[in-house]
């Protein structure tokens, strides 16, 4: 199909927030790993500690504990497993999936350098070393010995093993942590084809842009990875009011398009969404846009759709909202100020800091 279809707009985001998990929040922990899948790879929320789980915000409700808690136990079982994803990003997958993400994502390197070389020497003869290990291996300073390790991590050629929020985890090399694991098995293009598809599932619509900054795939490789899947009919380009030109899956296009899904209920509330969460990532460019002059804490999706953030100077420790922004008419803004300010104390108050300001005015408490 290659003329643009309309899809029907409500249908779109309606089926977005449902598929996103923001509809109906999972209750156990099957559903989580459904909806894990989905997701991944998943981010840590940013500003937070570099060895904190990822979450799922706003799309989990257990009786007893929370998502950082699942999270904290798949990976300290090996289940759930820290890469370099994205662009070069920290992201988790499930272990089931790695080899698929980490083949689709990785960043080759074409000949390794003396500190690679160095580093890899140790790991293999060794084993398992934390970074205070290799330095006193290797007699490299930190600032030598991290950013080598990423690069090589982002190369899926050493592996972090991040199974608790403990500061001296051992890094290894890759192969030896998951042995049965070939990055070249799948080969790169069936590979990214595959994740493209699994994000445009779980977003429903998508736009060019979104594609690029959810998969950090440069803008050539973005686009040859389109014409591929729209050739061979796996994507139909498509246009939602308001939304854009895109694409949506193939399979998609009967409900999506004639708006007949069943019992359609419009996204509604007000969530707090970090950068670093799959929809934030997918909208940078649109959001840098917007508030791009302002330091943004974090963004408001208000039925289910970013018309808002959060403004401060982000700190290591307590830190205040200054102000809350919000993209909607006057007399909306003013009749939904408790439930917008309420959706931002939910992450901030107390415990991060206060709110001065809501639209500029500053609030009395």
């Amino acid at each position: 199909m290659s003329t643009e279809v309309a899809l029907n707009r409500r249908s779109v985001l309606a089926e977005r927030y449902r598929r996103l998990g923001f509809a109906a929040p999972v209750t156990n922990r099957a559903n989580y790993a459904t909806l894990l899948s989905a997701l991944q790879p998943v981010a840590p929320v940013a500003n937070t500690r570099p060895g904190d789980p990822p979450r799922l915000l706003h799309r989990t409700a257990f009786a007893e504990g929370n998502d950082a808690t699942e999270a904290d136990r798949l990976r300290g079982q090996r289940e759930l497993v820290k890469g370099r994803f994205l662009g070069g990003t920290i992201g988790y997958v499930l272990a089931r999936d790695l080899e698929l993400y980490a083949t689709a994502f990785r960043r080759p390197i074409s000949a390794l350098d003396a500190t690679q070389q160095l580093l890899l020497g140790v790991l293999k003869s060794l084993g398992p070393r934390t970074p205070r290990q290799l330095k006193a291996e290797t007699g490299l300073l930190n600032r030598e010995i991290m950013p080598t390790l990423h690069r090589l991590q982002e190369a899926f050629v050493v592996f972090e093993d991040q199974t608790s929020d403990d500061w001296g985890r051992d890094w290894c090399k890759f192969a030896a942590a998951w042995p049965d694991i070939d990055i070249g098995r799948l080969g790169w293009e069936a590979a990214a084809e595959e994740v493209v598809l699994r994000f445009l599932h779980a977003h429903v619509f998508a736009t060019d842009e979104q594609l690029r900054n959810w998969s950090g795939f440069p803008g050539r490789t973005t686009n040859a990875l389109i014409a591929q899947l729209a050739n061979r009919q796996a994507l139909i380009p498509a246009t939602v009011e308001g939304l854009g030109s895109g694409w949506a899956a193939a399979e998609d296009y009967d409900t999506l398009g004639r708006g007949h899904l069943p019992k359609v209920e419009d996204p509604r509330g007000v969530l707090i969404i970090h950068r670093g969460d799959f929809l934030a990532r997918s909208h940078a460019s649109e959001l840098k846009r917007r508030y791009g002059t302002d330091e943004v804490l974090q963004y408001l999706l208000i039925d289910g759709l970013f018309q808002g953030a959060a403004i401060g100077h982000w700190r290591i420790g307590p830190h205040d909202v200054d102000d809350i922004t919000i993209d909607l008419p006057a007399a909306e803004k003013q009749a939904r100020r408790d439930e917008i300010i309420e959706a931002v104390e939910w992450w901030y108050a107390p415990r991060q800091g206060h709110v001065l300001h809501y639209d500029g005015a500053e609030l009395r408490r």
